[in-house]
């Protein structure tokens, strides 16, 4: 390894050592609280050293976003493949839950933390572009059963609906993070409890493959009709 290879590798280790200190300080100080002295002194570098990586706590925090929520799109993309968009949306939640309990401090940060909102033309996530934006993958998969017919017809807000589905996972997830070590309720298992509470808004949504593939056909034969009409 040459010596510029060894010094961006120790540049990105010490930027790491940063991030991390900074995160766990963010969640359990919370923002407003943390400065970057703060910072410097949890991990017994000198203020200027901090400074020579980031120019302020803005800074700091939009870079722990980036990092975090691009770890969770990535987690999210390893199921875009499955072709059943109601499967999908159950395999979203598992990863999301999954993602939340592998990684507590930074769900809580993501999640639990308040910040100051980042600009979106500073930000490296694309605002919308479902590979990198977890929100925008999640309503992309609620779209697609929408459009398969997979749902009560009443049900067409797919911001609505993506953000039920969200509150609950995050209710549960949330939940077990910060509470599960209280003895004072017989905790059941978080994945469990996950589970069943994508289940049941599943299956509040849920028409059976039978009758969408009915409504479909009948919406099909309906265009038929009027196409007939419309030529003659």
């Amino acid at each position: 390894m040459g010596t510029k290879e060894r010094r961006e590798r120790e540049r990105e280790a010490i930027r790491d050592k940063i991030l991390d200190a900074a995160r766990e300080l963010f969640v359990n100080e919370g923002y407003d609280a943390v400065t970057m002295r703060k910072i410097a002194q949890r991990i017994e570098y000198s203020p200027t050293a901090i400074y020579f990586h980031f120019k302020d706590k803005s800074e700091v925090m939009r870079e722990l976003c980036d990092r975090d929520f691009a770890q969770l799109a990535q987690q999210l993309r390893e199921i875009a493949t499955l072709p059943d968009p109601v499967e999908r949306l159950r395999a979203t939640g598992r990863g999301y839950v999954q993602f939340a309990l592998h990684f507590p401090n930074h769900y809580r940060l993501m999640f639990m933390t308040p910040r100051p909102e980042c600009d979106e033309a500073e930000s490296a996530i694309e605002r919308g572009n479902p590979e990198e934006d977890a929100y925008a993958f999640l309503r992309a998969t609620i779209d697609d059963c929408i459009a398969q017919g997979r749902f009560h017809r009443e049900f067409t807000d797919a911001d609505l609906l993506a953000q039920t589905m969200w509150a609950g996972m995050h209710g549960v997830v949330s939940l077990s993070i910060a509470k599960e070590n209280d003895d004072w309720v017989d905790f059941r298992p978080a994945v469990e409890r996950a589970e069943l509470m994508s289940e049941a808004l599943i299956r509040g949504l849920e028409v059976g493959l039978a009758a969408a593939a009915a409504a479909k056909e009948k919406a099909g034969r309906g265009a038929g009709r009027k196409a007939t009409r419309a030529r003659t």
